[in-house]
């Protein structure tokens, strides 16, 4: 069984793969995301190399083989539930679950797992709109597109939320602006580099670009 130390390595290289489309992932940044010494990060990793969890190239970066993403995708599914389980049933805010899952995710069983899941009704997303890995580590890919994309009078529903940091999540709820919310958008600003809202019911909201980035989201029906 892995340990709680690899599988953060793991499940952060894969995030980090994620986010560059696959490219191998530098030294720096993943020692920078660890919050960890680059001596130590490469120390680790040639280990990880070693358990063929990893592909690593000095220089250039590492990558996950195999091996490495399905033990990946099992971690990062703990995560998710653990986290929609907090929120969902012990009613925790959305902004204080991420720290709790970090830990529970490395000591929860399978067993233990798949009965959250099951109360749950088998979801796909997190409360972040996270996609959940099934128990076989596939992903449903949705159709999602970033805010700032997105043109004036579009209808969108927001799918996801890129940022999970607690201040960031707080702001976003304080305006109403969760997965789930359907929102129109009004106006894009690109002197002043906002955009606007209308959250209906006669409520609206302004957002940096900044801000927007960080927002992916679904085209709907009008």
């Amino acid at each position: 069984m892995a340990t709680s130390t690899v599988e953060n390595y793991i499940k952060e290289i894969y995030l980090e793969e994620q986010r560059h489309e696959g490219q191998p992932v530098p030294m720096g940044k993943l020692a920078a995301a660890l919050k960890v010494f680059p001596g130590t990060a490469t120390t680790m990793i040639k280990s990880l190399a070693e358990a063929n969890l990893v592909d690593y190239e000095s220089r250039v970066g590492v990558r996950l083989t195999g091996s490495g993403k399905k033990l990946a995708l099992h971690v990062l599914r703990r995560h998710r539930v653990i986290e929609l389980f907090l929120v969902k049933v012990l009613d925790m805010n959305w902004s204080e679950v991420h720290e709790e899952a970090e830990n529970m995710e490395h000591v929860i069983s399978d067993e233990v797992l798949a009965r959250m899941e099951k109360h749950l009704g088998y979801p796909k997303v997190d409360p972040h709109g996270d996609p959940i890995p099934n128990p076989k580590g596939e992903v449903d890919h949705r159709e999602l597109v970033n805010l700032t994309d997105c043109s004036p009078d579009s209808r969108v529903r927001i799918g996801r939320v890129l940022d999970q940091e607690a201040r960031f999540l707080r702001f976003l709820e304080k305006n109403g602006l969760e997965p789930g919310v359907s929102v129109k958008l009004l106006d894009k600003d690109a002197v002043g580099q906002t955009l606007s809202l209308d959250l209906g019911g006669g409520k609206t909201a302004t957002l940096s670009l900044t801000v927007a980035e960080k927002i992916e989201v679904e085209q709907v029906d009008w």
